[in-house]
């Protein structure tokens, strides 16, 4: 285990700083700043190495956390990567992105602030690539068979490495111009600069995983064209259909699709909005309200406060959560708490318990206000409160409220897959859709959820693919599509 006393010696956790917030809002740059690797080193140290790692059981990827805090704790970050990748593609995605459901079930936890995992894992995955340690695994032979992946956020990319590694020619498909999926674009740069993507890719290019960008399969290529051409294919597409809000005024201008801003915002920040300035959604000098309090709200946040907002107003619907854990929420469960992320803290007013029930216009067609009422549940289910309704100004609406599945028309339509009430691609516990020889993980099968779950998804299906085409695999599987996702 790691220092046996050390959650007796050191009892706060010690987290990087955030840069200043008048520095940080003027860019695009990652919010944290550096911090030294013997602080991160002490912090690992506070791991009990319990007899039942319940933060391994939180993980759905099976990390081996206090495996690598020890040798962390013992400066053998060499090592500590190495345990890293033996569960997780990318953990340099998950260091930064994850909602980390391994610190909410810590034991430590439970009597003081939890382990830092999450800044542990960043950090040796960080200074691995600083220290050349990540290299490209190349297969000693190939099999000779063909697996196309279609999609590649994180469930692609994990699939399509395994399969990579396993010695199959891999072809990824992505109809954006430029492969990562969401966290190309849906991911602001202040969360995870894209270099940390690219060299991912670049490992994976020298592996020999092929991608193709700015083909959209279902059109240009169809699903008789994979069939034809490959052994087997992998559905990663994601769940791609936002959920919409259908009330008076919704056709006025201005009111966007959260992914659709971050998607544009992103491109621009990054010079290749190839749809031209007129395309790209500024939220400068407006009066922004994003409806949606999850994590997509909260990047939008941050993106319209560095655009220069004149202010920006978040709304949700459910009461505000608690600041510590309910008996509805016990030990290990992931905890429903009021959050506060790095956008957060840098403006902006979140209104709880409110509903929008008209978006009014300016009388040039374009949303000028929002008609709020207040709710309170009964029965599980909003009730709007007499006599609350108020009107609050908006030039620019986003919407955040989430997916409602996967696209049906073209690639589904074409395959013939069954997809079920909540809009996901049906599989069976071996990932298998209805259409044999094709294969659905992250979201497409699963619904909307967590990169964590999206990595173990893309692993697990990996090892379904090997074993359909060649009878036997010997790729890890941490999970089988009846496993209950972890409450984000």
């Amino acid at each position: 285990m790691a220092d046996p006393q050390g959650f007796l010696k050191i009892r706060e956790r010690e987290l990087p700083a955030h840069r200043p917030i008048p520095v940080r809002i003027r860019d695009f740059h990652e919010v944290f700043e550096g911090q030294d690797i013997g602080v991160v080193e002490r912090q690992a140290g506070r791991c009990m190495d319990c007899g039942t790692p319940f933060c391994h059981a939180a993980c759905p990827l099976g990390n081996l956390i206090p495996e690598w805090n020890t040798l962390a704790w013992r400066d053998d970050w060499r090592d500590a990567v190495e345990r890293l990748h033996a569960t997780n593609n990318f953990p340099d995605f998950t260091g930064r992105l994850c909602p980390a459901p391994c610190e909410a079930a810590c034991v430590l936890a439970i009597s003081q602030p939890a382990v830092t995992i999450k800044n542990v894992e960043h950090t040796a995955v960080d200074h691995a690539w600083d220290q050349g340690w990540i290299t490209p695994q190349i297969p000693q032979r190939l099999t000779g068979l063909t697996v196309a992946v279609v999609g590649s956020g994180p469930a692609g990319l994990a699939a399509a490495q395994q399969l990579t590694r396993a010695g199959h020619t891999v072809a990824v498909f992505e109809r954006a111009d430029a492969a990562g999926g969401l966290l190309r674009y849906g991911i602001p740069e202040f969360k995870m600069e894209k270099a940390v993507l690219d060299r991912r890719l670049e490992q994976m290019r020298a592996e020999g995983t092929r991608f193709h960008v700015g083909v959209d399969v279902g059109s240009e290529l169809t699903g008789e064209d994979l069939l034809e051409r490959f052994d087997a294919v992998v559905l990663t597409t994601g769940s791609t259909v936002p959920r919409d809000l259908p009330i008076p005024g919704r056709d006025l201008a201005g009111i966007e699709q959260a992914v659709d801003y971050l998607t544009r915002s992103t491109k621009h920040v990054h010079g290749v909005d190839a749809a031209g300035p007129s395309q790209w959604i500024s939220a400068e000098g407006k009066d922004v309200v994003i409806i949606g309090g999850g994590d997509t709200g909260a990047d939008c946040l941050g993106t319209a406060i560095r655009q220069g907002a004149a202010s920006v107003t978040s709304l949700e619907i459910m009461p505000q959560p608690p600041n510590e854990r309910s008996s509805a929420d016990p030990w290990p469960t992931y905890p429903r708490l009021f959050r506060v992320a790095s956008a957060h803290e840098e403006g902006g007013e979140r209104l709880y318990a409110v509903s929008t029930v008209e978006f009014l216009g300016d009388g040039d067609g374009h949303v000028a206000q929002l008609r709020l009422v207040d709710v309170e549940m009964e029965g599980g289910r909003p009730t709007p409160v007499e006599g609350t309704e108020r009107l609050i100004p908006a030039q620019l609406v986003l919407l955040a409220m989430g997916f409602t599945g996967v696209e049906r028309q073209g690639l589904v339509e074409q395959l013939g897959l069954e997809v079920d009430g909540r809009g996901r691609i049906v599989r069976d516990e071996r990932f298998t859709t209805s259409h044999p020889g094709v294969f659905a993980a992250g979201d497409a099968g699963r619904g909307q959820s967590l990169i964590v779950w999206a990595i173990a998804e893309g692993r697990s299906a990996a090892a379904a693919v090997d074993e359909y085409l060649r009878g036997r695999t010997e790729l890890p599987a941490p999970i089988r599509p009846a496993d209950a996702p972890y409450r984000p």
